[in-house]
């Protein structure tokens, strides 16, 4: 499993979401490595990772649990974005964690939002992939910026037009990108009291319109009550771009 590791202390690996890669963390590693060994890791089939012949949200969970044996990584703080939320989760239940960050984490909809999440993904994907040979034009300015990448991003015209291209770039380069979309629908959280002997925050950008923040954050609410649950107020589905001081905080939280 390709991955990028950084930095020294207590291990935390951190897990990006579907049709994305290691390098969306890349706004806070610096931060998190002076305090913390960073691993961001490409799941399989995403960045530069091959894919699984089989892929589900639960074969990237034990593909995940496989690389942390292999690296001798025991016992690590875990972070996830989106499906990267739902995955660590699951490893939390398995008892692999010392604790989790989750950053609008999948799981927490009810059918229509899960039907939302994938049907825009897949419209997203369909139409970068006929637009293309446009993107780098369309996405150098503000206005394509905040059209392209509003489902993701709280601020989209604020991001490099260089960042914008290499996320939509991670879409499209994805070979695990459908099947782990359409896993969605048989994904389920584990039981809430595998969940209450670590600590656990969850947070969810005020902007978050792909796991839409009025329903699904107070739905986290409900079904972790025992959690940290945290706004980040102007934030999107993925919130590093929009908020990396907050973003980090959060993880650096851990250590006390």
């Amino acid at each position: 499993m390709n991955h990028h590791r950084a930095g020294s202390g207590e291990p935390l690996v951190l897990v990006h979401g579907v049709g994305s890669h290691w390098q969306v963390w890349e706004p806070i590693i610096d931060t998190l490595a002076e305090s913390f060994d960073v691993i961001a890791v490409d799941l399989p089939g995403f960045g530069d990772s091959e894919p699984l012949p089989n892929t589900t949200v639960t074969t990237l969970a034990d593909a995940l649990v496989d690389f942390l044996a292999a690296e001798g990584i025991e016992n690590p703080h875990l972070g996830g974005n989106s499906m990267g939320g739902g995955i660590i989760l699951d490893l939390a239940a398995r008892g692999l964690a010392r604790s989790v960050t989750a950053y609008s984490p999948i799981g927490f909809w009810d059918t229509p939002g899960r039907v939302w999440c994938q049907q825009a993904l897949g419209r997203a994907e369909q139409l970068s992939r006929v637009l293309h040979p446009a993107i780098p034009a369309l996405l150098g300015n503000a206005a394509g910026r905040t059209t392209f990448l509003s489902l993701v991003l709280g601020k989209p015209w604020d991001v490099d037009p260089r960042i914008a291209v290499d996320i939509v770039e991670g879409v499209l380069g994805a070979d695990g990108f459908d099947a782990a979309l359409a896993s969605f629908t048989g994904f389920r959280l584990p039981d809430r009291t595998r969940l209450e002997h670590i600590p656990i925050t969850i947070a969810w950008g005020s902007r978050d319109i792909l796991l839409t923040y009025a329903t699904q954050a107070r739905r986290a609410r409900e079904v972790l009550p025992g959690a940290r649950h945290v706004t980040l107020h102007g934030s999107g589905h993925t919130p590093f771009y929009d908020d990396p001081a907050g973003c980090s905080r959060l993880l650096l939280d851990q250590l006390g």
